[in-house]
């Protein structure tokens, strides 16, 4: 790894967990502390926290930030009734490509936008650009960590780390976040269970660190958040979506809000052109019954000869079986073909997510 990784404050509690640390996305951040499934299998029935502070945090101030975000992304803010409600969409290019996917909450200042870590040069270009003609500022918050504990007890432990936040932890309603003084605690998460994402001065990060461990708390590394995603059927950036792929494609089709038509966010055009026409691809889940791994780039034919692509996958340790998300011809039916290093394998074709709470859900 190259010695010119960045660090997030708690880079020193990784290496005093036994964290095997990597680069990501030009961070020194841990893909594991010992064992992957064991903290995949902690997060599904305990809870686990992983160091999400190389992702970005932007504030957006100003007379026009609605109008501006209602520009710039393809879901609607005016869905945000109440301060403190979280809306996850698409920020999109003229050709109603994915530039990025991102949450966007509703503060009493504004709006407070969280992108992901590895688009983070190309996603600031492009929202300060959109600023021109609106009265908005953005300010980028590199003086925050980011912390998400997630599973069944992850509430439960975080309230006994934190008794003084208990009542509000408890408080929360599914994807709605709110400051407590300098810290922003929301209700959301990336792995298809229960949690916390918390927002916090790096200054205050390590000490919450260790009395999240005091209370329990396992440690997680990036690598199991990449399996608990994929079992809950989530995107992720330049993977299963980029700049090439429309959200109808992606499986975002639910995050575009086409009401009301007045509303000439970008993208709109290419979106509502390729709506018209018909989308020629679609996300589905797969789903290998026999021996084998789905792997990211595997080939994959549909009853008709039309071709698609795995764009994620991996062995599921909660269902024992081998997963994926794929982009496949709008045609497909129940089951498809995987080019399976080079044995043509028959695998099913079912909607995701594939667990949610623990449980399988696929049918």
């Amino acid at each position: 790894m190259a010695d010119t990784a960045l660090h997030t404050p708690l880079y020193a509690e990784h290496v005093a967990a036994g964290g095997k640390i990597v680069d990501f996305a030009g961070w020194a951040l841990p893909i594991h502390y010992g064992s992957q499934l064991k903290e995949h299998e902690t997060v599904r029935s305990d809870a686990g926290m992983f160091d999400v502070s190389h992702m970005t945090v932007v504030d957006l101030t100003g007379a026009d930030a609605k109008a501006y975000l209602q520009k710039l992304i393809a879901n609607d803010v005016d869905k945000l009734g109440f301060v403190g409600k979280a809306l996850y969409a698409g920020m999109l290019n003229p050709q109603g490509g994915v530039i990025d996917d991102l949450i966007v909450y509703l503060t009493d200042w504004g709006y407070r936008v969280v992108v992901n870590a590895a688009t983070r040069a190309k996603d600031l270009a492009w929202m300060q650009a959109q600023t021109a003609g609106f009265a908005v500022e953005l300010t980028v918050r590199d003086d925050l960590s980011m912390l998400a504990i997630q599973g069944p007890n992850a509430r439960a432990k975080t309230a006994a780390a934190r008794p003084q936040l208990a009542e509000l932890i408890q408080s929360l309603k599914v994807f709605q976040g709110v400051p407590v003084g300098d810290w922003f605690i929301a209700r959301t998460g990336y792995t298809g269970e229960d949690g916390l994402e918390i927002m916090l001065p790096d200054a205050d990060a390590p000490a919450f660190w260790r009395e999240l461990l005091a209370a329990g708390v396992a440690p997680t590394g990036l690598g199991a958040r990449d399996t608990l995603r994929l079992e809950a059927g989530m995107n992720l950036y330049g993977h299963d979506m980029d700049e090439t792929i429309s959200p109808l494609a992606a499986g975002m089709g639910w995050t575009i809000a086409w009401e009301p038509a007045s509303r000439d966010f970008i993208g709109r055009a290419a979106l509502e052109a390729e709506r018209a026409a018909g989308p020629a691809m679609q996300q589905v889940g797969l789903v290998l019954e026999s021996r084998g791994v789905l792997r990211e780039g595997m080939a994959v034919t549909a009853a008709d000869g039309s071709a698609g692509v795995i764009t994620s996958g991996t062995f599921s340790p909660t269902l024992k079986l081998s997963i994926a998300i794929a982009r496949v011809p709008a045609s497909t039916g129940d089951s498809v073909q995987v080019d399976l290093r080079g044995t043509s394998t028959t695998v099913r074709v079912v909607k995701l997510p594939f667990v949610r709470n623990g449980k399988q859900v696929y049918a």
